[in-house]
């Protein structure tokens, strides 16, 4: 198969699930399949349940794994939703989630996410209403304040939020990159990169998507597992740090208290890594964009 996606870090996902030898593997973003490959290859006894918004994933996919057919499930939607669906197919030994935007989705144009593109839409699931054209050319420019600010961390905010209201409407991407292009100066990333990067976020409502996901793990009723997620950008990786800071502690009582009164005994796991792993400058030269992607792993005791 034309493979359209090189998944990052490829072997620091395999070694993060080398000590689990049987059991189901949920991979809540499974995408092209790559990082579920590797695992379906190394681990011979391991059943992989694939999960991905984005239908067009889930059909290639399918076609990718028909040599596994037997070791691999397939569910469309959100992990948030479908978590119900799953729970009962087997011991849970391991959960992955991939958070970035595949290199498929990118460079397809009439999917609207990249500078290029002839459309202005941005989502990962296709069926939902709301998308990039929308959040461009009619929220009010306080809510684009907001998200240019909290999502993107964009230095000029108020400044970009008002342009993009002057100038508007916008049809495709490209004229919204090729706008900012000339209004924001950036010496290594494109001028529109931090702005893009925010309205998609709040176009897939990725940040809420990987609290749920993250909440929904926490439910699960899995021992000595492990959990390995992906991330893109500072925002998603400290909810994925805090959050995994916040399940390794014993004890939960409220800051100030004098004496543990909660018993000293909820601690979910262990934090595998205090750093994340990121790409070695081979994979970040060969893949290029795999350079801000960051690996963290917890341990389900």
């Amino acid at each position: 198969m034309d493979i359209p996606h090189v998944s990052v870090l490829p072997q620091e996902i395999v070694d993060a699930f080398s000590t689990i030898d049987d059991g189901v593997i949920i991979d809540c973003t499974v995408g092209y399949g790559g990082h579920s490959e590797l695992i379906l290859e190394a681990k011979p006894n391991i059943k992989m349940i694939c999960i991905d918004q984005d239908i067009e994933a889930i059909e290639f996919s399918k076609k990718r794994f028909e040599k596994y057919e037997d070791r691999v499930s397939f569910y469309k939607g959100r992990f948030s939703d479908v978590i119900c669906e799953i729970e009962n197919l087997g011991e849970i030994r391991g959960v992955l989630a991939d958070i970035g935007v595949s290199s498929l989705q990118l460079d397809k144009e009439e999917r609207g996410f990249g500078f290029s593109s002839s459309s202005l839409d941005m989502r990962m699931d296709q069926n939902q209403s709301l998308s990039a054209k929308e959040v461009v050319n009619e929220y009010k420019k306080e809510n684009l304040e907001y998200i240019l600010k909290e999502y993107g961390e964009v230095r000029e905010w108020r400044r970009v939020a008002s342009l993009i209201v002057e100038e508007r409407p916008f049809e495709s991407s490209f004229s919204l990159a090729e706008f900012l292009s000339k209004h924001l100066y950036s010496k290594k990333l494109h001028p529109a990169t931090l702005v893009f990067q925010a309205i998609r976020i709040e176009v897939n409502d990725e940040l809420g998507e990987l609290k749920r996901l993250l909440d929904s793990i926490r439910k699960l009723n899995i021992h000595k597992s492990t959990i390995a997620i992906i991330s893109f950008h500072s925002l998603e990786d400290r909810v994925v740090k805090t959050t995994f800071k916040d399940w390794s502690k014993d004890c939960i009582c409220p800051k100030g208290v004098l004496r543990c009164a909660c018993g000293n005994n909820h601690s979910f796991g262990m934090v595998v890594t205090k750093k994340p792993i990121i790409p070695t400058k081979k994979e970040i030269y060969e893949n290029p964009r795999s350079r801000s992607s960051k690996l963290r792993i917890f341990r389900v005791k």
